[in-house]
């Protein structure tokens, strides 16, 4: 990319032609679920959060609102306001809805139990009246390494913090994983009843950085939004009319009890210049052209650099296929 170019990409570099690209993902849809994937309709797991309300407009707007089901899978640790504003989704687009509460299938897979037996590796006395959430520290601090910490919020209202182990860490991870592997069963429990597709939910940065569960919220038969930044599926929410408390809702995991932004688990500043990071990233931008306009000092953007290379290299694995010993090819398979 040349002098000029970069100027002109600065300028202005995320925004969308938002009726065309609406107009052109639409159209994919189609064509992925009708006559690549021939399946009837779509499954879409709405969390109340921006991507997957996206997701639902435009899957509405593509197939036919009596052709899309929404799904609700609440649990012990989820906001009342994901209920609330999924179902707000679904109003709006006079889609069929269900709410299936996965807190059973939880507890039978010892979810909670597990992840309590780990963060007492930190916090000893952790219980039932406590809650939780694990933190990075935010990359415009001058760290060389970004390690997770454990906050707990004690009965009494004290909040804690401790530095994780691996082993804690690792623990707490899996067995809060089995939250978006549930989620899954159930949607394509809903895809076979009707013979949909099941529609993923993750955006650009989520599905290049490995912000997903594999076999979870990681597992779809299509996603139409993976090529989109966060700020250009802000932008296409604005055009198709989800609901303005969506719009201006912080983005969250809904995962752990206490409130916890995407920022302060995963990404570690504030999405909208992460964004810009990414894109400086992908299109060989030096750190100081994007330190520039998003805001940030250059030691700032050169960490970000060094996080996207790193989480792209550790999480390969969950963007991997399964791995076979020969090829196997389709003509073979219809032999």
């Amino acid at each position: 990319m040349d002098q000029t170019e970069t100027i002109a990409v600065l300028s202005n570099p995320l925004t969308l032609d938002v009726a065309a690209e609406a107009q052109r993902i639409e159209a994919s849809i189609r064509e992925m679920v009708f006559k690549r994937l021939k399946r009837k309709g779509a499954v879409i797991g709405v969390s109340g959060g921006i991507d997957s309300s996206v997701v639902a407009f435009l899957c509405a707007r593509a197939l036919g609102p009596e052709r899309v089901v929404v799904l609700f899978t609440p649990e012990l640790d989820s906001s009342s306001d994901s209920l609330r504003l999924g179902q707000s989704v679904a109003g709006a687009l006079g889609v069929r809805s269900f709410v299936e509460d996965i807190s059973p299938i939880l507890k039978g897979a010892k979810c909670y139990e597990r992840r309590d037996e780990a963060i007492r590796q930190v916090f000893p006395d952790f219980g039932p009246q406590h809650k939780m959430k694990i933190v990075l520290p935010s990359i415009k601090e001058d760290s060389k390494y970004s390690l997770f910490s454990l906050v707990v919020q004690a009965p009494d209202g004290t909040i804690h913090k401790k530095r994780l182990t691996a082993d804690a860490y690792l623990g707490i991870l899996a067995s809060t994983n089995f939250k978006q592997r549930a989620r899954k069963m159930i949607e394509y429990h809903y895809a076979d009843r009707y013979q949909y597709a099941v529609a993923g939910t993750p955006n650009r940065l989520e599905y290049d950085q490995g912000f997903f569960v594999k076999n979870g919220d990681g597992s779809a038969d299509f996603k139409p939004i993976a090529h989109l930044y966060k700020s250009q599926v802000y932008q296409l929410a604005e055009y198709l009319g989800v609901p303005e408390e969506i719009r201006q809702r912080t983005p969250t995991t809904d995962t752990y009890s206490l409130e916890q932004t995407q920022e302060e688990f995963y990404f570690s500043m504030p999405l909208p210049q992460f964004d810009l990071c990414l894109f400086g990233k992908n299109n060989g931008l030096a750190p100081e052209e994007i330190a520039e306009l998003a805001g940030l000092t250059t030691g700032a953007v050169e960490r970000a650099y060094q996080q996207i290379d790193s989480k792209r290299a550790v999480t390969h694995y969950l963007r991997a296929q399964p791995l076979l010993v020969d090829p196997v090819t389709e003509c073979e398979m219809h032999a």
